[in-house]
């Protein structure tokens, strides 16, 4: 009996400090165009160093409830590490489509838009405004596409202080693919994050090079490249090494290193 209790209290112990290492969530909406809210998923560490915009691929449309949950997108690379990411001490917003874009196509056909760049230099200067620290926009896979545009159109004060693209869209004939943008507009430290081994048609890794050639008026630009972990179902989709799937944590430690980087 005196084992079983002794058993019980370290698993109830270390249920309560698993607990206390989860960052608290909450959702945020902010106004940013007439009559448009953008809702945000916050995580906030104690103290944070830098603050990271995340922008999950696919048709990024999250619609995320008021308590956090969320219809669509949990599984995406950016959403599922969000809690490692704070544990490196980053203020954390996973974007949602903005509130005239909760129904398809969401952001298809937006990423490029006027309308989106109005939408996150509000959630940029807001995240500047509670936490006094550098903004970072994170994207992966269709995400990078948002992310790429942005850093071309929102520069000075109001744009980010640097971007990280994983898993970029290299080529399309649908939509401008990242090395298709005006890249040479880009001010700000660019990190590219690819495996080497995405079997995505639109993320071949011998594609990169094109890109890394394109960031040459970047103060700062850098490739991390990974190998292994697991691949599973549709190349282009999270399960599969397109979504860095079995690396996360060693993905998003080396990204927030190359963030926090002095």
């Amino acid at each position: 009996m005196r084992r079983f209790i002794l058993l019980f209290v370290a698993l109830l112990l270390g249920t309560h400090s698993y607990a206390r290492s989860q960052t608290a969530q909450k959702v945020v909406d902010i106004p940013t165009r007439p009559g448009i809210t953008q809702r945000m998923l916050v995580l906030s560490p104690a103290d944070p160093k830098a603050a990271v915009i995340l922008f999950p691929g696919g048709h990024g449309g999250l619609q995320l409830f008021a308590n956090g949950s969320m219809k669509w997108g949990e599984d995406n690379f950016l959403v599922r590490t969000r809690q490692i990411f704070a544990d490196q001490g980053l203020l954390v917003a996973v974007i949602d489509a903005p509130s005239d874009r909760q129904t398809p196509p969401f952001l298809h056909g937006f990423r490029q838009a006027s309308e989106h760049a109005a939408d996150v230099r509000a959630v940029i200067a807001w995240m500047r405004d509670i936490a006094k620290v550098p903004v970072w926009l994170i994207g992966t896979s269709r995400g990078t596409q948002s992310v790429a545009y942005l850093a071309t159109e929102l520069t000075g004060p109001e744009g980010p202080d640097g971007i990280v693209l994983t898993a970029t869209i290299l080529t399309d004939n649908k939509s401008r693919p990242v090395p298709g943008m005006s890249l040479d507009k880009v001010r700000v430290p660019v990190l590219v994050v690819h495996h080497e081994q995405d079997g995505c048609e639109h993320c071949s890794f011998a594609e990169t090079p094109a890109l890394m050639a394109k960031l040459g008026t970047a103060p700062k630009s850098q490739l991390l490249s990974f190998k292994g972990g697991v691949n599973k179902g549709d190349p282009c989709k999270a399960s599969a090494y397109h979504g860095f799937n079995g690396l996360e944590r060693d993905v998003v430690q080396q990204i927030a290193a190359w963030v926090l980087a002095k």
